[in-house]
């Protein structure tokens, strides 16, 4: 495995990592140029088992070694100091490997549907913590895939995917473009579209039919602000996660894991 060492922060090789903690820059540039970071050994891996192509590896100089049993073919595989590593990402890489890969075409949503049982979907989730602690929890709990409203944050973005652990590349998304009529596409697929809110009136989770349970659509809005009022009346069925102790709301990735936990705990393991 051939290593390219690079000593300046500025070299065009290494473009794709520069100001890696820059939000709005990051979100201009990744998806456009279908591209995006991958940050730590595991996370790298799995996005490399999931084929996700590589597009370049850059690590810092004394880390070289953990990727040497890849085959990276013809991908070009750079190493700095954690200083240039840190002058060219805008942090301190703690831990020492990133990759730049090439995204892949999202599916339409029927397709994701056709394949699945249960589902999650995410109204302008715009918190990328969350949402990759949200996929994270749906990889782990049964659920088969998650749907995006047009506001939702990316869920490649390098915070998502770290937070996810790599589970965004387990999981099949894809955005409902038309919002939020893009629920009826959901609901003609067989599923039940069940709003998650803390209204009082609302049906305790644990409290569903087995109809309802069935084929479940998990609509979630974003952290604070919740569903809007189009997407909950787009809804078939109000829940509640029931509450003690007067706390309203668990935040959005802890009601995601609850919910999906009641929603599949009689699945066969």
């Amino acid at each position: 495995m051939p290593v390219h060492e690079i000593t300046d922060p500025d070299d065009d090789r290494i473009a794709d990592y520069r100001a890696l903690t820059d939000v709005e820059l990051r979100t201009r540039w990744e998806p456009p140029h279908g591209l995006f970071i991958a940050e730590g050994e595991l996370v790298l891996r799995r996005a490399l088992r999931a084929g996700y192509p590589a597009r370049s590896y850059l690590v810092e100089s004394k880390r070289a070694d953990q990727l040497a049993d890849l085959d990276t073919g013809d991908v070009p595989v750079y190493a700095a100091t954690a200083e240039v590593l840190r002058r060219t990402t805008g942090f301190h890489v703690h831990r020492g490997v990133l990759a730049s890969f090439h995204r892949r075409p999202l599916p339409p949503a029927a397709e994701v549907l056709a394949a699945a049982r249960r589902v999650v979907i995410l109204e302008d989730v715009n918190n990328h913590t969350n949402l990759g602690a949200i996929f994270r929890a749906v990889a782990a709990l049964g659920v088969d895939a998650v749907l995006l409203s047009p506001t939702c944050a990316d869920p490649l973005y390098r915070r998502s995917v770290r937070v996810s652990m790599g589970e965004v590349f387990a999981v099949p998304y894809a955005k409902l473009e038309r919002w939020p009529t893009g629920l009826d596409e959901v609901r003609a697929a067989g599923f039940t579209v069940l709003a998650l809110t803390p209204a009082p009136d609302a049906v305790p989770i644990q409290r569903l039919t087995d109809d309802q349970r069935a084929r479940a659509a998990l609509l979630l809005g974003a952290e604070g602000a919740g569903l809007t009022p189009a997407a909950m009346a787009a809804s078939d069925v109000r829940v509640v996660i029931p509450m003690r102790r007067g706390v309203d709301s668990l935040n959005v990735a802890a009601a995601t894991a609850v919910a999906c936990w009641e929603l599949g705990r009689d699945d066969p393991m």
